[in-house]
């Protein structure tokens, strides 16, 4: 079977979103597939036609020109004239079997484009919602014209794809809220690579003594500061925190939109030298990051975002066998299992947040049984193996073939 894949972005970017392309993309070539990698505008970095990166080969789109595109989805309609443009040029060369297009549904449209127009099952595979990231970003407002424009645009792009796939209930549950079969819509779950992740790594004493962290007790976030992140609500936490244990710190690797902010309200609460924060760090350097932390943070807040959508990060938390707490968010409750392999807390609540982390500590002898049965979770049910078997069925269903 030949699939060709459309993407927002790929490797050399490091994201959430390439990691968990990679991972899709190795699993179906283990099961004889092969694979056909097209990104769209949006991947910076690379003004050739073509690239490969890591053995990883991928046809590239021409970015936009922006001249002439001030006005409102201008820009949007451009980009997917290019998209549908290049992508029949790559399938008229590759021919593949299925055209298998992830979110936005700016990759969508131009696929359903061409799979009309070639005779090819396209499958659209929903990560998120584009309006709803857009909220988020503050582009946009829920309830606003462009939000319902768009929302009604992803949803005709899901009601004429051949098969939808998403990344959890939560999304699943809203994309067969707007008209689609059940059986059209299959969960590919957010899973890890487990033998990437090692259980129990030692901090480097250097590091840790480079960062002001020696006799410190560690609370660490690792990854992108965006608004929805809730890290504000962590830093309010701290005051609490140190009060009970002032020999807390809080360390906050990455960056992001809200690097400014963070760093403002930090100076503002008095707790410049109570917080570490470290910019981002290469890609090779994040384990040695994550081995100075004692107790992961993710305290996400409520909205259609992360009610929705399940993150990676808790689950490569739990590959690592970490302590974490996290906010009872929909996305964060169908990974964690409260008291179990994670302690949940109430989403938006500082109090709750202070007191979760806090209990964690004073509880230390439930700590090995915490890390060993993160582990096990991810090790029974969140590999990649697993996940990604659950597309050959409606595959095999689309191309009319055993594979």
């Amino acid at each position: 079977m030949k699939v060709l894949h459309v993407l927002d972005h790929s490797i050399p970017l490091h994201s959430g979103y390439t990691f968990r392309t990679l991972s899709i993309l190795r699993e179906q070539r283990k099961l004889g597939w092969e694979t056909f990698h097209l990104t769209t505008p949006k991947h910076v970095g690379c003004s050739a036609l073509e690239e490969t990166v890591d053995g990883w080969h991928f046809f590239r789109t021409p970015a936009v020109e922006a001249k002439g595109l001030r006005l409102p989805g201008l820009g949007e309609m451009e980009l997917m004239r290019q998209v549908e443009k290049r992508l029949l040029e790559v399938a008229q060369q590759v021919k593949p079997d299925i055209l298998h297009a992830h979110s936005p549904v700016l990759n969508a449209i131009p696929a359903l484009r061409v799979g009309k127009r070639l005779g090819l099952p396209v499958a659209y595979e929903v990560r998120a919602f584009w309006e709803d990231a857009a909220v988020d970003h503050g582009t946009t407002t829920e309830g606003s014209l462009r939000y319902r424009l768009t929302r009604r645009l992803e949803t005709h792009a899901l009601k004429r794809a051949s098969h939808v796939f998403t990344i959890c209930e939560g999304l699943r549950s809203d994309i067969v809220g707007r008209g689609l079969a059940p059986e059209k819509v299959t969960v590919i779950p957010n899973a890890v690579d487990i033998e990437s992740f090692d259980v129990g790594g030692q901090a480097d004493a250097a590091l840790k003594q480079r960062l002001g962290l020696d006799g410190a007790v560690v609370v660490g976030f690792i990854g992108s500061f965006y608004a929805y992140e809730g890290l504000d609500l962590l830093v309010a936490a701290l005051p609490e925190i140190l009060r009970s244990r002032p020999e807390v710190r809080l360390l906050l690797v990455g960056g992001g939109p809200q690097d400014e902010a963070l760093k403002a309200q930090a100076a503002r609460l008095g707790l410049s030298d109570k917080i570490v924060f470290t910019g981002r760090v290469p890609h090779a350097e994040v384990q040695r990051y994550y081995d100075l932390v004692d107790v992961l943070a993710y305290p996400r807040h409520s909205m259609r975002l992360t009610e929705l959508v399940t993150p990676l990060k808790p689950l490569e938390a739990m590959a690592q066998g970490r302590l974490l707490v996290a906010s009872d968010v929909g996305g964060h409750k169908e990974l964690i299992r409260h008291g179990e392999t994670g302690m949940l807390f109430k989403a938006g609540d500082a109090h709750a947040l202070a007191d979760a982390i806090l209990q964690l500590m004073a509880q230390s002898g439930r700590w090995a049984d915490l890390r060993a049965a993160g582990r096990r979770f991810v090790e029974a049910e969140r590999n990649w193996q697993r996940s990604v078997s659950n597309y050959l069925a409606p595959f095999q269903r689309l191309v009319g073939s055993p594979g």
